[in-house]
């Protein structure tokens, strides 16, 4: 019996020995296959963003709105109840929208002149900002409830530093940038600007700097976050240029800048800040606002009644679309689960709702007098930069 053992194991041994000598044999090949699967390189590491101090991370260097996917809701927020809240520049009043039944269900006094309503950089409270009634109206977004109003000099629209350090006041017809306390309100640095009308600004991937738009004398500033400082400005190559909404891209390298006069939307190298180009879109560009995977922008063109739809990765429009019986359409925002874009039409005292997958009006809901930058909250986002909804 062991003799018999001792020989299978001699001839075993053998065959391998003959087949480990064939330098064809399937044992080399499958080493060979083995060493070029390991000798697959990794997907190289995304280079971490250096950020404005204070700025929490950069979750992807490569789309600044990784925050925002579908229901991606906040902790802060996650309780809130899902609401569209619509500022009436001639009625005084905020218009609150339930956007699952498409009724409203209160109407909310508030200062003369509301021309957008903003979440703050903290997501616990939305500001209405009285435009001509030099007042904040803070709203508890988690009782629908109005609060004090907070006094506040030409506030049109309001902007928050990515590392929530400062509240920043467009005061459009004072000409001036005021950085203040982002919930006192109290003043911290007053920066005057020598453009027209101040009014929409978004910042850079790394929250450094930020573009504003001056609607009245057709330029753009440029302006140092930390330092507080106007480092750049441009006239717009446009005859009665007049630029509205500024959104960047999710990739940190292009801003674009709506321009109401120009019929399109400016393409601008932020970093380097040279001459922008016009991409046209429609009459009246005014809007702008990214979907929920990062790879469309709804723009709206007011003075047509409709909406273009532009593909970051293609760099062009894809689609426009029509809003039956025509419309304004003005500002607004995305849904929580990306499906319904929220828009004012601000000469027809009216709110749409567009379906983001067809262009299909959802539904037309009557409001006060001149609607304008409407608020749909609670949206996906860490923190908010401010307007109707910047979140990232």
């Amino acid at each position: 019996m062991h003799r018999h053992l001792v020989k299978s194991a001699l001839v075993a041994g053998a065959a391998l020995a003959v087949l480990s000598a064939c330098g064809t044999g399937s044992g080399e090949r499958t080493s060979e296959a083995r060493g070029t699967k390991a000798a697959v390189p990794a997907p190289p590491e995304k280079k971490p963003v250096n950020g404005l101090p204070g700025m929490p991370p950069v979750l992807d260097p490569e789309d600044v709105y990784a925050a925002d996917r579908p229901g991606k809701l906040s902790p802060v927020v996650k309780d809130f109840p899902s609401r569209v809240y619509v500022p009436n520049t001639e009625s005084d009043t905020v218009t609150v929208i339930d956007p699952k039944t498409y009724e409203v269900i209160e109407t909310i006094r508030v200062g003369r002149q509301p021309q957008h309503v903003v979440p703050s950089w903290d997501l616990k409270t939305l500001w209405v900002n009285n435009n001509r009634g030099h007042t904040l109206t803070p709203i508890d977004p988690k009782t629908g409830k109005a609060g004090k109003d907070v006094e506040v000099h030409d506030p049109y629209n309001l902007y928050f530093t990515p590392n929530g350090r400062y509240a920043v006041v467009m005061a459009s017809l004072d000409r001036e940038l005021v950085f203040r306390d982002p919930h006192t309100m109290k003043v911290k640095k007053t920066v005057p600007v020598s453009c027209y009308g101040v009014n929409h600004a978004d910042f850079s991937l790394d929250g450094r700097y930020f573009v504003v738009s001056c609607e009245f004398s057709g330029e753009l500033l440029k302006v140092d976050t930390e330092k507080m400082e106007v480092v750049g400005q441009q006239r717009l190559p446009f005859e009665g240029a007049m630029p509205q909404d500024v959104k960047v891209s999710p990739d940190g390298k292009r801003f674009y800048i709506a321009d109401m006069m120009a019929h399109g939307m400016w393409v601008l190298n932020g970093d380097t800040f040279t001459e922008p180009t016009l991409m046209p879109t429609g009459k009246g560009c005014h809007g702008l606002y990214v979907g929920r995977d990062s790879r469309e922008m709804y723009v709206t063109n007011r003075g047509e009644g409709t909406i273009s739809v532009f593909d970051f990765t293609q760099g062009k429009l894809t689609k426009k679309w029509k809003l039956p019986d025509g419309g304004s359409p003005d500002m607004g925002g995305v849904s929580a689960d990306g499906k319904v874009l929220w828009l004012s039409g601000r000469y027809d005292a009216e709110v749409y709702a567009v379906d983001t997958r067809t262009g299909i009006q959802l539904a037309r809901i009557p409001v006060g007098s001149g609607p304008h930058g409407l608020a749909v909250y609670p949206q996906p986002g860490r923190y908010s930069l401010g307007h109707t909804g910047i979140f990232r």
